[in-house]
């Protein structure tokens, strides 16, 4: 499995595919597939049956997965997509922005 450099919380930006521009705060990271859920993007329909919690059913909209090599961190300074670095501070190693050289 590959060391990825975006984790829930991060603000991203869409670099490629059908949401490209789009941006939003990661939900929560899917390691073992490489895949983001990202806030607003990536939007599809499910249909539900009927249950308990929801007596009505009918059709929810709830975002879908997108693969982490189209999503790009927005760096908080310049406030566009930036690649990320590791610089090692002390004894912890912290995320860098390659563009502003700020810690994330």
């Amino acid at each position: 499995m590959i060391k990825l450099k975006v984790k829930s919380g991060d603000v991203v930006k869409v670099i490629a595919g059908d949401h490209k521009g789009a941006e939003g705060k990661i939900l929560r990271v899917l390691r073992e597939k490489n895949k983001a859920v990202v806030e607003g993007v990536n939007m599809v329909s499910k249909h539900t049956k009927p249950s308990a919690k929801n007596p009505q059913g009918g059709i929810v909209k709830k975002e879908a997965p997108i693969h982490i090599s189209n999503l790009a961190l927005i760096d908080p300074k310049t406030k566009s997509a930036t690649k990320v670095g590791v610089k090692v501070e002390g004894d912890k190693k912290v995320r860098v922005s390659k563009k502003s050289n700020q810690v994330l």
